[in-house]
């Protein structure tokens, strides 16, 4: 979800079952993603219906993809991620003229995202604490701290 506005692109590694099932980015109701990106705007976007979510994202410069494309794994776990594909990540990022900043949501999207990335254009890569609720490591405090490193790149 981009188009020639975005100015932060939020990479995720890859769609857990919820997010499949329900054909959603972060669609798992325990993901803190949705909370997370409503204070980054200061919006609050989790009573809204998707579409209505994806709008008000892209009003706001910020576009979604993943760095992977495809992989095996049961569960959604990004420990349990194998064979994977990568998505063309570099050639997404040249057809964005607006951009300035990616952010990983997560390691295992900044570990397969971050070197096709290396010392192209001119935008900030940020790693961000991941939204999962399976990385219970930090409260949704210290996440927070972390993302709103994307402010300054609104629009």
């Amino acid at each position: 979800m981009v188009d020639a506005g975005t100015r932060i692109l939020i990479l995720g590694s890859l769609p857990g079952e919820a997010s499949l099932a329900a054909a959603q980015y972060y669609a798992n109701p325990r993901n803190q993603f949705w909370r997370l990106v409503s204070a980054v705007i200061g919006l609050d976007l989790v009573p809204l219906e998707y579409a209505a979510r994806l709008e008000h994202l892209c009003a706001h410069g910020i576009g979604l993809w993943d760095s992977i494309s495809s992989a095996t794994r049961p569960g959604s776990l990004d420990t349990a991620i194998r064979n994977v594909e990568a998505n063309p990540l570099a050639m997404l990022v040249s057809t964005l003229p607006a951009l300035c900043c990616v952010a990983f949501n997560g390691a295992k999207s900044a570990s397969i995202g971050g070197p096709q990335l290396a010392g192209m254009g001119n935008f900030t890569a940020l790693r961000l604490p991941s939204s999962s609720p399976a990385h219970a490591a930090l409260t949704f405090e210290a996440k927070l701290e972390q993302w709103m490193k994307l402010r300054k790149f609104l629009r």
